[in-house]
């Protein structure tokens, strides 16, 4: 016997196997059971979500002799007609008779009587690929039928069809399926041919069906071909998706900059065959169940997902950043759509990866705070969760670097007035930022530094040069001088570095033109320590302030007007 696919195998007979669709269900059984069937429908949805088997169905019910629930009883002779391929039901590919010739020949037969039923019945598929013409010719039938006739269209993209042939249809939209009630259908297909099989696999499918019950058994089909059993990593390979590890390793690389293991893992999948499509949507997959799993508690049954692969995917969620996720799935999601017209589609994943490994080299909010929160992490000693072990790049050992060389401090006496306070000694000798900003490891972490003991800040009387008040940006360098000897907090150190000083009265007020550094320092564990690091350089007021917009724009419109004196300049 001809082997027959599991979609044309277990299509629905009656509309108690329908998979969903009870609202259009529900309409047709009614106006069978009280004898009031419509002459024009008109079936639309996506693909694979039962239209033409409804109206398969809803054809043999007009006809049967004794409806059973709505349904046709299959047991009377119009039934047993109809399947054997009695006239009374006739399905028209559209897409392949879309000309006005064929319409008017169905204009002619349609006046026929039927031969065994009481109902012609017209099955359109796919009837938006009828030519203008063809809907001409087809209107005035579909207007005043013959009272035997019925007819059903069905097509997927319903906006393409004329206005006058909706308005004369009964419209009938069908809905994409669940995920559940697919793995549903799908553990009973299982079940009816014998077929071993795990949950997580069932519910992969399911999920890659997007909705689609046809979708959904086309795919099973393949998968159950693959291995005596149905298993996830069957499913897996059978679908042609990257390594799990592999894009767990890239996605992670990513969200934490450490752009070498972020491309050597992009390398690792893609030398394997895997298309660059197919990697950048595992990749937007993986960032999208992180997400399910930082956000939902019950994000193990959502997921579905084995345990080994869910603690992993929950790992990543843990030591991730929200901010850094989707600005990832924007990346990703931008790049997917660029792909359809670039001629090399692996250099434009490559810079968008590097994009996400590398946020420093964008000046938006999103990529400021991003590198803020990744900061702070290194800073408290987080490493990577999986980059012990991961990836073995070859490093090669770096050359020794000779003994920095001793600077000759200046005696005290010689150092100018207004630099008269305690200077930290040279970088060469106290690398202050290798332990604030240490290198990501490559291979395994590296162990955690014992605790240093905090450097115990020694008061400093405020410096007065001569009797009077130090400018702005003398404070301010006094300040920053201390605040690198005191504290061991890079980030803040970082923060405060790009910050405008001026006075305001006795206050000294700091400008900044980046709104997010302004209200992290706002913050009240940032703002003791500058507290406390200007009290110890003599300032006891000050400010910090983000840029005003309005007084940019106006010293702007003062410039014009000076360089441009000559001619009028009007703001509006």
């Amino acid at each position: 016997m001809a082997h027959i696919s599991l979609y044309r195998r277990f299509r629905p007979s009656t509309f108690d196997e329908m998979v969903r669709q009870e609202h259009v269900v529900r309409v047709l059984k009614n106006q069978i059971e009280q004898n009031a069937a419509g002459h024009a429908y008109l079936f639309c949805g996506p693909r694979g979500t039962g239209k033409t088997s409804v109206a398969r169905i809803f054809a043999r019910a007009v006809n049967c002799e004794q409806p059973v629930n709505g349904s046709p009883c299959g047991k009377c002779a119009a039934c047993r007609a109809i399947a054997e391929g009695s006239l009374d039901v006739t399905e028209i590919d559209a897409a392949s008779n879309n000309g006005v010739n064929e319409m008017r020949d169905l204009r002619e037969k349609v006046q026929y009587p039927p031969v065994t039923g009481r109902y012609k019945v017209y099955i359109i598929d796919e009837v938006h690929m009828l030519t203008d013409s063809a809907f001409n010719a087809l209107l005035k039938t579909l207007e005043e039928p013959p009272a035997h006739a019925i007819f059903i269209l069905a097509t997927t993209e319903p906006h393409k069809i004329p206005a006058t042939i909706l308005s004369r249809c009964m419209r009938l939209d069908f809905k994409l399926i669940p995920a559940e009630d697919l793995e549903k259908h799908l553990t009973s297909v299982l079940e009816a041919i014998g077929k071993e099989y795990e949950p997580e696999a069932v519910s992969a499918i399911a999920r890659a069906g997007a909705g689609s019950d046809r979708d959904m058994l086309s795919i099973a089909e393949t998968c159950i071909a693959y291995d005596d059993k149905l298993t996830y990593a069957a499913v897996t390979a059978a679908l042609g998706a990257a390594d799990f590890k592999t894009t767990a390793r890239l996605t992670e690389a990513m969200l934490h900059g450490d752009m070498p293991t972020a491309l050597f893992a992009t390398e690792t999948a893609l030398s394997e065959g895997k298309a660059v499509g197919v990697l950048v949507r595992d990749l937007m997959e993986l960032l999208s169940q992180v997400t399910i799993a930082m956000t939902c508690k019950n994000a193990q049954k959502l997921l579905a997902l084995p345990k080994d692969l869910f603690e992993r995917v929950k790992l990543i969620a843990d030591n991730a950043d929200g901010r850094a996720v989707l600005r990832a799935t924007e990346l990703l999601g931008k790049t997917e759509t660029e792909m359809r017209f670039a001629s090399s589609p692996r250099i434009l994943l490559e810079t968008a990866i590097m994009r996400i490994s590398m946020p420093e080299t964008e000046l938006s909010a999103e990529a400021l705070t991003v590198r803020l929160n990744e900061l702070e992490r290194r800073v408290a000693g987080i490493p990577m969760p999986l980059a012990g072990g991961a990836v073995d790049i070859p490093v090669e050992e770096p050359a020794p670097k000779p003994a920095p060389k001793k600077v000759k401090q200046a005696p005290p006496e010689e150092v100018p007035p207004e630099y008269d306070y305690d200077e930290p000694p040279p970088l060469e000798e106290e690398p202050v930022f290798d332990d604030a900003f240490p290198e990501p490891p490559f291979s395994a972490p590296a162990p955690a530094p014992a605790p240093k003991a905090e450097p115990k800040a020694v008061p400093v009387a405020p410096i007065a040069d001569n009797g009077e008040k130090p400018t702005a940006e003398v404070a301010f360098g006094r300040f920053l001088r201390t605040l690198r000897k005191t504290s061991r907090n890079g980030v803040l150190f970082t923060m405060c570095s790009d910050l405008i000083p001026s006075y305001e009265g006795d206050t000294l007020v700091l400008v900044t033109d980046v709104e997010t550094i302004a209200r992290s320092l706002q913050k009240e564990e940032h703002r003791a320590v500058m507290a406390d690091t200007f009290a110890l350089v003599g300032i006891t007021s000050f400010e910090v302030r983000g840029a005003q917009p309005q007084a940019k724009s106006e010293d702007a419109i003062t410039e014009l007007k000076k360089n441009f004196s000559k001619y009028p300049v009007e703001v509006k």
